[in-house]
């Protein structure tokens, strides 16, 4: 009986050994695909907006003048400062961690005020009575610059330099700045970025518009208009200090 048992045992073991032989092996499950992060680059177009402020110097120096009335013109060169603001838009190249593009923008600038001037005469003595000397810069300027800068990730520090203009005067703009991308895509952006920038503007000349009269001279009850003869000494040198906003569209 208990061989009987054991012979029906093995051939049951037999059959279901076989039978498991024949399913289907088990693989495990596919292991899941993750996508790698997008690495942020700054190549592409971008557009944007800026405030700040900026100072201006000009050169003017004391000049002699002869004619009816001799005497000493004096410009008080305290630099004036004003509000600032703009818009500008650019394109940004990078090739492993360098940067390099081109940017345009247009200022406007509260900064034309006029200018102080005294006039001492030589043996006349009488009151000199200032008029409306404009050391003028216009009201608003632009530039077109290269930028060259290094990226680290999502921060870049750049120089730039190229042609400042206004109204009816040329010059050079020299500079620099920080950007920082944010985490952050508004209006359809690919990125948005933040930056500080400073930028020195020389112009050749001012706009003089009012034919270099700066007021009139009363001695012995007799007036004479007194004029700032043209010797070439009025160049304008412009400093701006400001906040940049960019919308950057196309590459991540």
């Amino acid at each position: 009986m208990f061989s009987l048992l054991a012979g029906v045992a093995g051939v049951a073991l037999a059959a279901a050994t076989a039978s498991a032989a024949d399913l289907p092996a088990r693989e495990a499950p596919p292991a899941p695909i993750i996508a790698p992060a997008p690495i942020f680059t700054w190549t592409g177009f971008y557009a944007g907006v800026n405030a700040g402020w900026g100072w201006r110097s000009d050169d003017s120096e004391s000049v002699v003048i002869g004619g009816a009335v001799p005497g000493t013109l004096f410009f008080d060169n305290n630099d004036d400062g004003g509000f600032v603001g703009g818009a500008q838009i650019g394109y940004n190249y990078q090739i492993g961690s360098f940067v390099i593009g081109i940017e345009t923008d247009i200022q406007w600038a509260d900064t034309d005020q006029e200018e102080e001037v005294t006039f001492v005469p030589i043996g006349a003595p009488g009151t000199f009575i200032p008029g409306e000397f404009d050391n003028n810069l216009s009201d608003w300027f632009g530039t077109v610059r290269a930028r060259v800068g290094v990226a680290f990730d999502r921060v870049l520090i750049y120089g730039t330099g190229g042609l400042a203009y206004t109204d009816d005067n040329t010059g050079w703009a020299l500079g620099g700045g920080v950007e920082w991308a944010l985490p952050v895509n508004w209006f359809g952006s690919s990125a948005v970025t933040f930056g500080i920038e400073g930028l020195w503007l020389s112009f050749d000349e001012d706009d003089d518009d009012d034919d270099g009269f700066v007021g009139t001279f009363t001695s012995g009850g007799v007036t004479t208009n007194v004029f700032a003869p043209d010797v070439g000494n009025d160049e304008n040198d412009f400093f701006v200090a400001r906040a940049k906003l960019n919308f950057k569209f196309g590459t991540y």
